[in-house]
């Protein structure tokens, strides 16, 4: 996103929707705009917030158009995650026992590719977003991020995985407990709701989470992850 404001219809095309529906939305206050010169007008990261919560509630024919539209230039191949994925990223079980724990070590894990050059600064950008909402879903797995890119943090984006012996609290509607956790580290917003679309589909992909809760090791839930990644249809 490198443009400071939308306008009504570059919105409606970055979402793949209508413009009057666009509309009727905003004039309800359902998406954030303002009117400027009596033109709607939308700030890129008030949209990227807004649509972090919207994503929750889309189903997959909503998030493959949204990942359509936000697809990112930094993948050569159509698949994010496993472009993202390293084995070294990921860890069957993860030793953690508190929220905090679980973060910093799934920091530990992304820094294991080098791409992360300031871990503190990402780890108190990752608590950051989970004090304001937690990114626990009801099934069990979160998605702990930035609230904003970090560009100046890392080289390359970078997803992390780990599954714990058991849940813990992590903030999850319904106080479901949580026990598995991507951490998505990007560079420009562009790639991060890719990245969150693409995900999204794979937690509803039928028994995807049941099967990366029940693999064996960190090998074996990677090749999971990655297969369940290149199994949708872009």
């Amino acid at each position: 996103m490198t443009r400071d404001w939308f306008s009504l219809d570059e919105l409606a095309r970055q979402l793949g929707r209508d413009r009057r529906e666009i509309e009727k939305l905003v004039q309800r206050g359902r998406i954030p705009g303002r009117k400027m010169a009596g033109e709607w007008q939308f700030h890129p990261t008030e949209i990227t917030h807004w649509l972090e919560q919207e994503l929750r509630e889309y189903t997959d024919r909503e998030l493959a158009v949204l990942e359509q539209t936000h697809r990112s230039s930094e993948f050569a191949e159509p698949h994010p995650i496993a472009a993202l994925l390293r084995v070294e990223t990921v860890m069957v079980p993860l030793e953690a026992r508190t929220k905090r724990s679980v973060l910093e070590s799934l920091v530990e894990l992304a820094g294991r590719t080098w791409e992360v050059w300031q871990p503190a600064a990402l780890l108190a950008a990752v608590q950051e977003r989970e004090t304001v909402l937690s990114t626990a879903f009801e099934n069990g797995v979160a998605i702990p991020h930035p609230r904003n890119p970090l560009p100046d943090a890392l080289g390359q984006s970078v997803i992390a995985f780990g599954r714990l012996h058991s849940g813990i609290a992590f903030g999850a509607p319904h106080h479901v407990m949580t026990d598995m956790f991507f951490l998505v580290i990007c560079r420009d917003s562009r790639t991060h709701l890719h990245v969150l679309a693409r995900l999204g589909r794979m937690l509803q992909t039928p028994g995807f989470v049941d099967q990366l809760r029940s693999a064996e090791d960190s090998v074996s839930a990677y090749e999971l992850i990655c297969a369940a990644d290149n199994q949708i249809i872009v």
